[in-house]
């Protein structure tokens, strides 16, 4: 069974870093290209990065280029997000979700399928 599980949230300091880890169990990343996204309490859920299947492709959303980094592991099928200079609005429940694009360079945030459940960040003083 196709399953993701985030990890990582925690409460840090403006200014402080954070890696989340997205744990894949039941495909392979080959065949997956994996995406980011983020919800603030009240606000709309956003694309925030994304790594294509292929791992050719790489977006973020503008207002976390420079600070925030994906990558990952095909060994412990893992997908990560670096996240430093963490800013009072990166607050928000950082989800990673999977879509179906074997060996492809394709990444998107919309129609996706397999989602985990989230974990929390919060950048406060």
């Amino acid at each position: 069974q196709l399953q993701l599980v985030e990890s990582g949230g925690d409460l840090v300091q403006p200014g402080g870093s954070l890696r989340l880890s997205c744990v894949i169990s039941g495909f392979t990343l080959d065949y997956y290209a994996i995406a980011w996204f983020r919800q603030a309490p009240g606000k709309e859920r956003e694309g925030v990065s994304c790594i294509s299947s292929s791992g050719r492709t790489i977006l973020y959303t503008d207002s976390v280029k420079g600070r925030f980094t994906v990558s990952r592991d095909h060994a412990k099928n893992t997908v990560y997000l670096q996240m430093n200079s963490l800013k009072p609005e990166d607050t928000a429940t950082y989800y990673c979700a999977a879509d179906w694009t074997p060996y492809g360079d394709r990444c998107k945030y919309h129609d996706i399928e397999y989602w985990g459940k989230g974990t929390p960040v919060t950048v406060s003083s």
